[in-house]
């Protein structure tokens, strides 16, 4: 599915699946705004698209004012914005440690990067959709979020599914459901996608069983959600909200 013409605001827009949206959106004829915390790798990202359908902004999701500034800067560009995907990834410098290694420390920071962030990005957005008469969020979970991690495919490798990773997205569908039921007949739809594992160099032992459990192409692309996405923005899914959409190739059953 196509849309054109929309405005959009993408959180974590330098991450793997901020990346393709931007890419997807901007080429089909849309307005982005790229949020991010990395100023050098979103100016590298903004080299790519022309001036006139895009903006970017460097700020912190857990930071309100960063936050507002962002939505204002937006709105004073483009006069509206239509809907907004929150695919800010934060993590700790103790992201991915064992369980039993874990420290209170990194664990509160990534609790309140990745899932208060994505609480109080909820609390901005929609308040500017509040005024605005209308809006779209959409947060993005993960298979992580509504299934046990497959353990024995980290085995022989130096992956693991971090504990706090699977309570975040899980949080995440919970807060989106929430939302959703929150701001009835306010004419704003909040709904999720919880994708399968994305692409990123993983070992070739762990990428063959994984990708035994699902039904053809197995671990996804950044770009594998953009149907999906476009499909939630526009108003084809008018009637859709609430709810956790699983796109895992088969993953999960």
């Amino acid at each position: 599915m196509l849309i054109k013409n929309k405005v959009i605001l993408v959180t974590g827009a330098c991450g793997r699946i901020g990346t393709s949206i931007v890419e997807e959106f901007i080429n089909n004829g849309n307005f982005l705004i790229l949020m991010d915390q990395n100023e050098e790798r979103l100016c590298k990202l903004s080299k790519n698209y022309s001036k006139e359908n895009h903006l970017i902004y460097q700020g912190d999701i857990v930071n309100k004012n960063d936050l507002d500034n962002c939505i204002q800067k937006s709105f004073k560009s483009f006069g509206r914005i239509d809907a907004a995907v929150h695919a800010a990834y934060p993590k700790s410098i103790g992201w991915g440690t064992r369980f039993e290694d874990l420290k209170i420390e990194n664990l509160s920071e990534d609790l309140k990067n990745h899932l208060g962030g994505a609480i109080i990005m909820s609390q901005r957005i929609i308040k500017f959709f509040l005024e605005q008469g209308y809006g779209q969020l959409i947060h993005i979970s993960s298979i992580q979020g509504v299934s046990s991690p497959k353990f024995e495919h980290y085995e022989n490798t130096n992956m693991i599914s971090p504990i706090e990773y699977s309570a975040i997205k899980s949080g995440i569908i919970s807060l989106v459901k929430y939302l959703a039921k929150y701001y009835k007949k306010k004419n704003i739809r909040v709904n999720c996608v919880s994708p399968g594992g994305i692409l990123n160099n993983q070992p070739k032992n762990f990428l063959r069983k994984y990708n035994e459990e699902c039904n053809s192409k197995g671990m996804l692309e950044g770009k594998d959600l953009n149907g999906l996405l476009a499909f939630l923005i526009s108003d084809s899914s008018k009637l859709i909200t609430g709810q956790n959409i699983i796109i895992d190739d088969g993953w999960s059953l």
